[in-house]
């Protein structure tokens, strides 16, 4: 029987691959929570394990020969698990070079994009005093509007984003792409991408993963307290 994986997480997009990886692939683990509205991610005992104060992380007790290994950043997490389970990278190295290239596309765009239309368009603007950017808005709306065309060229011959077979890379982009009404995004001219991301949306494994801890999503926009921490704390 193999032993949980330590789970260091917080219900957010990066969370959320994590959880639907492990969910997916069957793997026993444990969830620590890591309240990042509350500072958690600045604990001593964290940053041995994520130096860069950033959920999620893993301890995995059965690590290479059988000894633990503790790794932080989504995509190496996700590369790993893919390669512990043999699951979820395809079947051959064309396939895992198309999987590493749009799991990078998500680690280098979509995420960071994504993430700062997020905090412009919504956080931004509630805090106080208010930050209201239009230049901003605008900016990171486009980029992630361009991201997803990309995205949906791409599924327009392929199933799943890294070719025929689902994979590390959908687990990585869904959660950011599935927000994409709050980035003021429109599905109308993207049919492809649309009819992904309900066949992701569909997934037992990808409903289970989302619903960890969903009930602990605060509202960063009312929540004084978490955008001193998140947005204002330096290091």
């Amino acid at each position: 029987m193999r032993q949980d994986i330590d789970l260091y997480y917080w219900p957010t997009p990066n969370g959320w691959k994590i959880t639907i990886a492990l969910e997916e692939m069957g793997l026993p683990y444990k969830v620590h929570l890591v309240d990042i509205g509350a500072g958690d991610q600045f604990a001593p005992e964290f940053l041995k394990i994520s130096p860069n104060n950033r959920m999620p992380a893993i301890v995995d007790p059965e690590g290479p020969d059988g000894k633990p290994v503790s790794i932080f950043e989504s995509g190496a997490i996700l590369q790993y698990l893919a390669r512990k389970t043999g699951t979820f990278y395809g079947a051959t190295e064309r396939d895992h070079i198309a999987v590493d290239q749009w799991l990078m596309w998500q680690m280098g765009g979509v995420g960071p994009m994504a993430g700062q239309a997020h905090h412009f368009i919504k956080y931004a603007p509630a805090m106080d005093p208010p930050h209201d950017l239009p230049y901003a808005k605008t900016r990171y709306r486009n980029e992630v509007a361009r991201l997803y065309s990309v995205l949906d060229r791409q599924l327009a011959t392929n199933l799943f984003v890294a070719g025929d077979f689902i994979s590390i890379a959908d687990f990585a982009i869904w959660p950011w792409a599935s927000g994409w009404e709050g980035q003021q995004q429109t599905l109308d001219d993207k049919p492809h991408f649309a009819r992904w991301l309900d066949a992701l949306a569909a997934r037992p494994g990808v409903q289970r993963g989302r619903a960890v801890a969903a009930e602990l999503r605060s509202n960063v926009q009312t929540d004084r307290k978490a955008q001193e921490v998140l947005f204002g704390r330096k290091a």
